[in-house]
């Protein structure tokens, strides 16, 4: 790529984080690039972008040719990605030879992702933390609801977050759902919302969500991140809390989220 490379690349899963990091980068002066992923990003993106183009998870030589074409040095990776879907990839000599290098390690979600930076990175892209892009959704550590958590909440936060940091460490989720010092639900393949409502259903009334950052995470990809949707799951199963790490959090919605945290008299703390 030219030394007169210019603008913004995003690599696009599903959910409103895509439209923000564009719409900053734009009101930033930028031209923006969006390369969405097939079945997870809205191909509505194209209305946000100077040059769209869908691909499907794998097609990574794709991906790379398209930003370079139209210039792009920057990119970074914003909304979630199904993982599900994501075993379903048909990848390219690229991916293949990428995952080929992780079989041996392990294909958690934290491995695979900075094997794509690095592969990124050796072609000569500067990869950011979209959340630079968008600082609006940081989070500063404190208790953001009405509803303060009882000692019996704050022990359950304090046992969760201890055991969400050991699964992060293994690279196998982010979230975990405890109850009374039990470990209800554990994020695995499903993701958060899947790994909410499984621990609803199972642990009753009463239980405490706890999200945070892996162990050694890369901040420049797959942040936690909460939102209205989180907070109706959580009303319907009657969660008594929900706590996450405040750095490197993405907080979605949060005047909605927030009002229904206090409709139904649930904690939400930023630890």
């Amino acid at each position: 790529m030219s030394e007169d490379a210019t603008g913004i690349g995003i690599i696009a899963g599903s959910g409103q984080f895509p439209v923000l990091v564009a719409r900053a980068a734009r009101q930033a002066g930028e031209r923006v690039f969006i390369c969405g992923l097939h079945g997870n990003a809205d191909t509505g993106l194209s209305a946000e972008a100077d040059a769209f183009l869908m691909v499907r998870l794998g097609e990574l030589s794709k991906l790379i040719s398209f930003f370079k074409s139209n210039n792009v040095r920057r990119l970074c990776m914003a909304g979630a990605v199904s993982k599900p879907k994501a075993l379903e990839l048909h990848p390219d000599w690229r991916v293949a030879k990428l995952l080929f290098r992780l079989s041996s390690t392990g294909l958690g979600d934290d491995a695979v992702l900075r094997a794509l930076v690095d592969e990124l990175q050796s072609e000569g892209f500067c990869v950011l933390r979209p959340d630079s892009l968008a600082p609006g959704l940081g989070v500063q550590p404190g208790i953001l609801s009405r509803t303060r958590p009882n000692s019996d909440l704050q022990k359950d936060i304090e046992f969760g977050r201890k055991i969400a940091h050991a699964i992060g460490a293994l690279d196998i989720g982010q979230c975990v759902v405890v109850r009374a010092g039990i470990v209800v639900a554990v994020e695995a393949l499903e993701g958060t919302d899947a790994t909410l409502e499984r621990g609803g259903l199972l642990g009753g009334a009463g239980c405490t969500a706890v999200k945070v950052v892996k162990p050694g995470q890369d901040r420049r990809m797959d942040l936690p991140s909460i939102g209205a949707g989180t907070l109706e799951i959580m009303a319907r199963h009657r969660y008594a809390c929900l706590a996450f790490d405040a750095e490197g959090a993405l907080f979605f919605d949060r005047e909605a989220a927030l009002a229904l945290a206090d409709a139904h008299g649930i904690s939400v703390v930023a630890l």
